[in-house]
């Protein structure tokens, strides 16, 4: 057997069956008080939320929301059990309408019998509108205390009238420093070290992306794979391991909040910053054409006529990545984030678009001015459409300085461009279009 061991080909010998009652290693480490919760002390600590509720000797309904193997079905269960309340689970993957009438029905036999239920439901935001508000009346005569997991954003997920009757608290993913301390407690429950280097050590708590359940997995599979007295560096790890694919889910919040980040690195003209998200936007597969598509907004929204040549980088950028595709397209996604991160920044264009907006919108019954108006009919002509208007090409300066806006809402400034990039001499022509104006509105 030892030359199915040999370097680039490695294999491992037959593992023996699965024994009975096996229990994996995430399953027998599970906390067994909140004090030996991990990577949460922001809600089990001193001055957590959660620390203050058991304190207080009420529990009231909460939606736990947080990336996979945070501990959110562990918290539940331990609150449950330190009020002293009945614990049932379900999951809103595999229920339906019948299994939450069940439920109910049993919360309020223990109801009468003096006990509360806390009923813990996973991935609550894959139930429907109507089977989330199928929780109103138990949550508000005390039927049960809720208790819904989610890794998607409860906000666009979840019911307003659920989200009203319950406290939302964020789950953080497990720093490295927590994931350390979860591989520590499983050395010292199964009574011998990982068998890893330093470096090996450390890639595999990468590996594990802020995942405490992912983390324990990944040890116990180092356990069963490493021979006798073997210690494997980083790079034997990764081909026993193989490399695990980054949490991101594109339709939630991991694609959310990276486009965001991307974003708002760019508005502060961090480059370096910007090429980071956008690399592991891309890595994570994230649609390139998306990515164009954000870029182009940004040109847009953040950069504006401070650098106009902007709009131009990002619209070349995103056709030559529909020319070349994937990988050599992305260079030129590259290319265009590096160009807005380094472009002089004026969200003025977009501002005045919203504030023009809510203009439009409040007046928008109003008539131009009839001065501005065509009369293409007698009848128009005879009602002064186009009476006194100036052509501003036969004007001094191509200007005529007339008003453009309804006689009843007069003047509106919503353009003010700030003295940045080729804005700056956008408001110069600005000033003296308006230092015209008043002249010619004294004659």
């Amino acid at each position: 057997m030892a030359d199915l061991f040999q370097s680039g080909n490695r294999e491992t010998e037959p593992q023996a069956a699965t024994p009975a009652g096996y229990r994996p290693l995430a399953d027998r480490l599970r906390p067994k008080t909140l004090a030996e919760v991990s990577g949460q002390e922001h809600l089990t600590g001193e001055k957590g939320a959660l620390t203050r509720m058991l304190a207080s000797g009420t529990l009231g309904s909460l939606i736990f929301w947080g990336p996979p193997g945070t501990g959110k079905t562990t918290m539940a269960r331990l609150l449950a059990g330190d009020s002293g309340m009945a614990f049932e689970q379900l999951s809103a993957i595999f229920s339906g309408v019948a299994d939450l009438k069940k439920a109910f029905e049993a919360a309020r036999h223990r109801r009468a019998n003096g006990r509360t239920t806390v009923l813990f439901v996973d991935e609550i935001h894959r139930f429907n509108k109507a089977q989330q508000d199928s929780f109103l009346p138990v949550m508000e005569d005390g039927t049960i205390v809720l208790v819904g997991a989610t890794t998607e954003n409860p906000s666009f997920e979840l019911n307003a009238a659920l989200l009203s009757r319950a406290s939302v608290l964020t789950f953080r993913p497990h720093t490295a420093e927590s994931l350390e301390t979860l591989l520590q407690r499983a050395e010292a429950l199964e009574e011998k070290p990982l068998p890893l280097d330093g470096e090996a050590r450390a890639s595999l708590i990468r590996m594990a992306d802020g995942d405490g359940r992912a983390v324990l997995s990944l040890a116990e599979e180092v356990w069963r794979v490493a021979r006798p007295e073997e210690t494997l560096d980083a790079r034997t790890l990764q081909e026993i391991l193989q490399r695990r694919a980054p949490i991101y889910d594109k339709g939630a919040d991991g694609h959310y909040n990276l486009i965001s980040a991307l974003h708002k690195s760019v508005r502060g003209s961090d480059p370096d910053a910007a090429l980071y998200y956008l690399a592991r936007m891309l890595d994570a597969g994230e649609d390139p054409r998306f990515v164009g598509r954000r870029l182009v907004r940004m040109a847009s929204e953040d950069i504006g006529n401070a650098d106009p040549q902007a709009l131009v980088v990002c619209n070349a950028a995103r056709d030559t990545y529909d020319f070349l595709g994937s990988p050599e397209g992305e260079l030129a996604l590259a290319q265009a984030c590096v160009y807005l991160a380094t472009a002089p920044k004026s969200n003025a264009v977009y501002t005045a678009f919203k504030s023009a907006m809510a203009a439009a919108r409040q007046h928008g019954s109003l008539l131009p001015p009839k001065h501005i108006l065509n009369a293409p009919t007698r009848l128009m002509k005879g009602e002064g459409y186009g009476d006194g208007y100036r052509y501003d090409h036969d004007e001094p300066d191509a200007f005529s300085g007339q008003d453009y806006f309804p006689t009843e809402m007069g003047r509106k400034r919503f353009y003010d461009p700030p003295e940045r990039g080729f804005e700056r001499e956008i408001r110069k022509r600005l000033d003296y279009w308006q230092k015209l104006r008043g002249e010619r509105r004294d004659r």
